[in-house]
């Protein structure tokens, strides 16, 4: 029988397989779909200091073999998040991780203030948030501006921290090594790559902000890309992302180097895929006398 257990950031998960931000919510719906506590771990939905009520106009637009997505981190903030989500997400006996997102750094820090006291098992940093404060580029675009986020919020953060990293990232390899130099314990990528759709019978973007964030199986070659590269820089867990719809998908990416792995997108494709996976995964591993995923894991 293959052994799925995997240990990073000091925390010990049943399997690899972790449900993404934003494609989960808190696990509610989905809990009465499947046994959630198959999973090694959820990410919430992005949180913000502050509730937001999200983007205008449409949202989500399919694309081949992929989905865009303008939800504009559409959340009910922290606050409610530990009063009202947590306690039913720790009831699904696996490992929780709080996704938090920010517009400036005093976001990001009360944010971390408010988690520490609560019993979230870690946090998931989403450092691709426009700081406002510096014109609006995102914080993980420049190796230096991420560096300087991450070693504050580490500085006060009680919890195992995990960075997650743009692809629009000047360099993932100088990127990923910036945030394991600035303590995170782990980091996770590939979030949402910049994409765009048009409306040509109304001669307009579909969306109203222009630009949305594209994800599903047709960026997965790009997120392989990239946490390969990350794998070869940096002695911290990688947690890999970006368009996995199978166990295949799932062991290419621990092949490339990663220790755990999210599903996204496929989520909303087919909302009990996780069991798939790791059926499959299991499958697999056993018919290729694959004892733990350690045998295989960074392997290329």
């Amino acid at each position: 029988m293959a052994n799925l257990k995997t240990e990073a950031m000091g925390l010990k998960f049943k399997n690899p397989i972790i449900a993404a931000s934003g494609t989960f919510g808190f696990g509610e719906e989905f809990s009465q779909i499947y046994d959630l506590s198959i999973l090694g771990g959820i990410c919430s939905k992005g949180l913000t200091l502050t509730p937001r009520s999200g983007n205008k106009g449409i949202r989500l637009w399919e694309t081949p073999m992929g989905l865009m997505n303008s939800i504009g981190l559409e959340n009910p903030g922290v606050d409610k998040f530990i009063i009202e989500e947590l306690p039913r997400m720790k009831t699904y006996n696996t490992i929780i991780f709080a996704n938090l997102g920010g517009h400036c750094e005093e976001d990001y820090l009360e944010g971390i203030y408010k988690l520490n006291d609560t019993n979230v098992d870690a946090v998931e940093l989403n450092i691709s948030c426009p700081n406002v404060k510096s014109g609006g580029m995102a914080f993980g675009v420049k190796s230096s501006v991420a560096y300087d986020i991450v070693s504050r919020v580490r500085k006060i953060c009680k919890k195992p921290l995990m960075v997650k990293l743009s692809p629009n990232a000047e360099n993932i390899p100088e990127m990923a090594v910036a945030c394991e130099s600035a303590g995170a314990e782990a980091i996770s990528l590939i979030n949402t790559i910049q994409a765009m759709a048009i409306d040509i019978k109304n001669r307009k973007a579909v969306f109203e902000n222009v630009y949305a964030g594209l994800s599903g199986p047709c960026v997965k070659p790009i997120a392989l890309r990239m946490v390969h590269e990350a794998a070869k820089m940096v002695n911290i867990p990688i947690c890999g992302l970006g368009g996995i719809m199978s166990a295949i998908d799932a062991i290419e990416f621990i092949m490339a180097g990663a220790t755990l792995v999210q599903i996204g997108t496929a989520n909303f494709i087919k909302p009990d895929i996780a069991v798939d996976i790791l059926n499959d995964l299991e499958e697999f591993m056993d018919n290729e006398n694959i004892k733990s995923l350690e045998e295989i894991r960074g392997i290329i």
